[in-house]
C-alpha cells in the first residue's frame, strides 16, 4: 500500500469518525430537549392540580364556617328564641360551597392523575428505538420500523 493511498484512507476513517460522533450528539441533544418538554408538560398538570385543589380546601373551609354559623342560627331558633328563620340563607350557601368544593377536588384528582408520575415516557421510547437501532445496524441487520412513536421533528438549524 503507498502511503499516499493510506493517509486518504485514514483520513475518511477521521471525518467518518467526527460525522458519527456528531450526529451522536445531536441525537442526545434531540433526547434531552424531548425528555424536559415531558417532564415541564407533567410538572404543570401537577401544579393545575395542586391550585384547583387548594381552592377546593377553601371552599370547604368556607362551607364549615357556614354550616356553624346555620347551626348557630338553627339551635337559636330550635330553642324557641322569637326571631326569624335566618339558618335557612346560611345552609343554602353551605351546600352551594360544599359542591364547589366537590367539583374542584375532582378536577384536583384528574390533574394529579394526568401528571403523575413526572416520567419522560416519550424520551424513553425513542432512546430505546435509537439503542435498538444502533445495535441491530451494528450486527448488519436492520429493525423493523417503529409503531405508535412519532418520530422526533427537529430542523436542521436546529441542529447546528
Amino acid at each position: 500500500m503507498n502511503p499516499p493511498t493510506r493517509e486518504a484512507s485514514l483520513k475518511t476513517v477521521v471525518e467518518n469518525l467526527a460525522a458519527v460522533t456528531e450526529r451522536t450528539q445531536h441525537i442526545v441533544r434531540d433526547e434531552i430537549e424531548l425528555a424536559k418538554a415531558e417532564v415541564a408538560e407533567k410538572v404543570g398538570s401537577l401544579g393545575r392540580g395542586a391550585a384547583v385543589g387548594v381552592a377546593a380546601g377553601v371552599f370547604i373551609a368556607l362551607g364549615g364556617l357556614f354550616l356553624l354559623h346555620g347551626l348557630a342560627f338553627f339551635f337559636w331558633w330550635l330553642l324557641d328564641f322569637p326571631s326569624n328563620q335566618i339558618f335557612w340563607g346560611y345552609f343554602i350557601v353551605a351546600a352551594l360551597l360544599f359542591l364547589l368544593a366537590a367539583v374542584g377536588g375532582l378536577l384536583a384528582y384528574k390533574f394529579v392523575k394526568k401528571g403523575a408520575p413526572p416520567v419522560p415516557s416519550q424520551a424513553i421510547a425513542e432512546a430505546k428505538l435509537i439503542r435498538e437501532s444502533v445495535s441491530s445496524t451494528a450486527s448488519g441487520t436492520l429493525p423493523p420500523p417503529p409503531t405508535g412513536v412519532p418520530p422526533a421533528t427537529i430542523d436542521d438549524k436546529d441542529r447546528r
